[in-house]
């Protein structure tokens, strides 16, 4: 069966399915107007594993991270529940509720 990896564009897709909106912002500038909720996502790392001094393989993770006002928001429950997705942290920020997660694609 093995591993199926997503591209960013599909990765988009799936998180917009979970905001239920168009709420879902990769990598956005600081000037850019936030609807919440919202899912915020930027690339964090591309893991390389290497076989004679080539990329054999390739994991990028991304680190996700859903912006809410309510502190039970059903968002956080299924990003949680995407696969390689790894809990990161909790913070509230001006009275927003931040939940990171790390997932890997």
């Amino acid at each position: 069966e093995g591993c199926i990896t997503l591209n960013r564009e599909t990765f988009q897709s799936i998180l917009e399915g979970i905001a239920g909106s168009g709420h879902v912002y990769f990598q956005p500038p600081e000037t850019l107007k936030i609807n919440y909720p919202a899912i915020v996502y930027a690339i964090d790392n591309y893991d390389n594993t290497f076989a004679g001094n080539h990329v054999y393989k390739q994991d990028k993770s991304y680190i996700v991270t859903v912006i809410d006002y309510d502190p039970d928001s059903t968002i956080v429950d299924k990003v949680s529940m995407l696969d390689k997705s790894n809990f990161n942290r909790y913070y509230v920020s001006d009275n927003l509720h931040h939940t990171v997660f790390k997932i890997y694609i």
